[in-house]
């Protein structure tokens, strides 16, 4: 079956409605990621999390992201950009998202 560009940007085909915590987790991304385009100041590992975040996205984009995935790619983009106060309440927006799909992590909170 073809879909559009659309069907595609909002997600997979599942009777029209997109998980609840899938929409979150992408306009958590989506709005670190912009955060991440303005922000001025270069630092060691921006290109690290710009392709974790990259990687986030396309998770989401698929439907439903495995669990283990999204917290890697969460500890990664945490350790790229968690010296970066101007970017830290974004990344605190992209936890809760991640949490979402399965609590926090144990030590966490």
């Amino acid at each position: 079956m073809l879909r559009s560009a659309e069907q595609k940007r909002q997600g997979p085909v599942t009777g029209g409605v997109e998980d609840p915590r899938v929409t979150e987790l992408r306009s958590a991304v989506s709005r670190l990621r912009r955060r991440l385009a303005a922000h001025p100041g270069e630092f060691a590992d921006r290109t690290i999390a710009e392709e974790e975040l990259a990687a986030v996205a396309a998770m989401a984009a698929d439907g439903i992201p495995e669990i283990p995935g999204l917290r890697r790619s969460l500890l990664l983009i945490a350790g790229a950009i968690g010296s970066v106060s101007a970017l830290s309440a974004e990344l605190r927006e992209v936890r809760r998202a991640v949490d979402l799909f399965g609590g926090a992590m144990r030590g966490q909170g």
